[in-house]
């Protein structure tokens, strides 16, 4: 089997477990308390929620695999295959939430399956370097960082859906940085711990991580889910993406004749995300405590 179908079943491994950890940390998010809390005090409470750590567990044998699925194949093959754990939330949350899955739902799930196998298939992702110089790092961050902090602080002033989607958009990108950096960490484990502890993006893999997953609860607590959910699920694929051609040098190779091709099925592969999150996020919104 070659790596690149080893690596496909590996995302495929973990988008089914970041899916599980998903839906837990969705309730966790609103069930934790019913007060209005800050960023950092909502953070902190769901430490000391045992819902959330089980869910954040089985988060983490998703990202496992994810690591190894960089390890082994491109950040766009990836970061196209985990956008399926909607796929695997669909049944689960319809069966946590003790409701059935629509036929619009069906449907979403069933154009979205084919849009992915159409990316894999047609836009043949080939893979890049698997570390970026300082001076490629700095350039991202003079362009994202800013963008990130604004958002941001406009959340922070606009209340409801607003600040659900910009903080969405942040935990979204932070965790499309990390799938960047998570393929220069494995690269690194090869050559020792020793080496790894030395690398500088473990330790901002680490931050990036903890950042993702803070503003992802936040963004949750900010407002409707409607919002939130399907802002991270199409920020998080994108900028990864962008971040593997443009930091990494990966690129897509479908041919003269299969661009156009390429491009419906991204465009149809953002659109049926975006109604599938919404249909999760209106059954979570729907469940959350008043």
């Amino acid at each position: 089997m070659a790596k690149a179908e080893i690596a496909a079943l590996l995302a495929l491994g973990a988008a089914l477990f970041i899916a599980i950890g998903d839906v837990i940390h969705q309730r966790s998010a609103h069930e934790v308390t019913d007060e209005t809390v800050s960023h950092l005090e909502l953070f902190g409470r769901l430490l000391r929620d045992r819902r959330w750590w089980s869910g954040s567990l089985v988060a983490a044998v998703g990202f496992a695999l994810q690591a190894a699925a960089l390890g082994l194949g491109s950040v766009l093959l990836v970061q196209a295959l985990l956008v399926t754990s909607l796929l695997f939330a669909l049944p689960i949350n319809a069966r946590v939430s003790r409701r059935r899955v629509t036929r619009w739902e069906w449907l979403w799930a069933a154009l979205l399956a084919a849009a992915v196998a159409v990316i894999v298939t047609v836009g043949n992702p080939t893979e890049g370097h698997s570390r970026a110089s300082l001076e490629t790092w700095t350039a991202v961050v003079l362009v994202l960082g800013p963008m990130l902090v604004v958002c941001v602080l406009v959340a922070n002033v606009v209340t409801g859906p607003a600040s659900a989607v910009l903080l969405g958009f942040v935990s979204g990108a932070l965790w499309g940085v990390f799938a960047v950096l998570t393929k220069g960490v494995v690269d690194r484990l090869d050559d020792g711990l020793w080496a790894l502890s030395r690398t500088p993006e473990l330790y901002v893999w680490a931050l990036v991580a903890i950042g993702g997953t803070a503003y992802q609860q936040a963004s949750f607590r900010a407002g409707s889910l409607t919002a939130s959910l399907p802002t991270m699920t199409v920020a998080e694929p994108v900028v990864g993406s962008v971040l593997g051609i443009v930091v990494l040098g990966e690129a897509m190779r479908p041919g003269d004749a299969g661009w156009f091709t390429l491009i419906v099925a991204v465009a149809v592969m953002v659109v049926a995300t975006a109604a599938l999150a919404r249909g999760e996020a209106v059954t979570a919104s729907a469940k959350a405590p008043a």
